[in-house]
Order: structure tokens, then sequence, then C-alpha cells
């Protein structure tokens, strides 16, 4: 992405109302049909500090050696949907603001996993991708039980 400007500001304060409103704790711009390298996050940290954020053009740096957690982690793509999965405990993604700036988001906890969670969606990888068949049939069969609770358009 290379375009900073109004347009870009609206689409994210959708994204901010979409996840706020789906319960979400982060939301990738293709996950509401927009080809666009950007994602929103506001979910707990390790410390339980509500963090609140964007970044366009995200890069999950590799931290050396990292101690792997393992967590339920759902989508608001698959919503209804739980599983484990594994992911370093620690997250830093390095990207740009809003107008362009360079940021660095660091985390632990909820944030660590969906700064890499959402940069995978704007990488095109989805949470099932990497996940066993079985798991991934559990986390599909979970899904589609709790598909009538969501409206088609869900999460917009």
């Amino acid at each position: 992405m290379t375009e900073f400007g109004p347009d870009l500001w609206d689409l994210l304060c959708d994204m901010f109302a979409t996840n706020r409103a789906a319960e979400g704790a982060g939301l990738a711009a293709s996950q509401v049909g927009v080809d666009l390298a950007v994602f929103v996050y506001d979910c707990l940290d390790g410390f339980g500090r509500r963090r609140q954020g964007l970044v366009c053009n995200p890069q999950i740096a590799v931290v050396a050696k990292p101690h792997m957690s393992t967590d339920l982690e759902g989508c608001l793509s698959l919503p209804g949907a739980y599983v484990p999965v594994a992911r370093p405990d620690v997250a830093i993604c390095r990207g740009q603001d809003q107008f362009g700036e360079r940021v660095r988001v660091a985390g632990t906890g909820t944030l660590a996993r969906c700064l890499q969670h959402e940069t995978d969606h704007v990488n095109g990888v989805v949470m099932e991708d990497p996940l066993t068949e079985a798991v991934r049939r559990e986390l599909r069969r979970q899904h589609k039980r709790a598909a009538a609770d969501y409206p088609d358009n869900w999460p917009t």
C-alpha cells in the first residue's frame, strides 16, 4: 500500500467499527473484501492492558528462539469456532500508520497472537492453513454449528 489519505482513513474507521461490533481482537482488510495490506486491532496484551491500533504493510519480525504458546484461537471469518493454535508468545510487527509513518508494535498475550494472525491474513494465510486435517475438520464443524447465528455477510 502506498496511498495514505482520506479513502484509507474512512476504511480504517469502518474496520474499527466492524471489529468492535463483532467483538473481535483484530480485523484485516481482506476480511471485509478490500485488497489492501492493513489491519486493525483492539485487544488485551499479556499484562491485561487494552491495546488499539492499526498497521499498514505489516511484517512480523522473527524473535530468536521464541517460546511457543498454545491457546484457543478464533477468526471473524469463521465465527463461533475456536481451536488450539501454537504461536510464539511475543510478536513484533513493523509497518506504517495511517499517514505512512513507520510504526513498531510489540506485544505479548492476545496482542501477540492477534498481530501474527492479522499479518497472516494480509499475506493470504488463514488460521486453518497450518492446522492438521483433524483440527481443521473440528474448526469447520464448530463453525457450521454456529453459522446460523451469524448473517451471510459477516463480519461486515
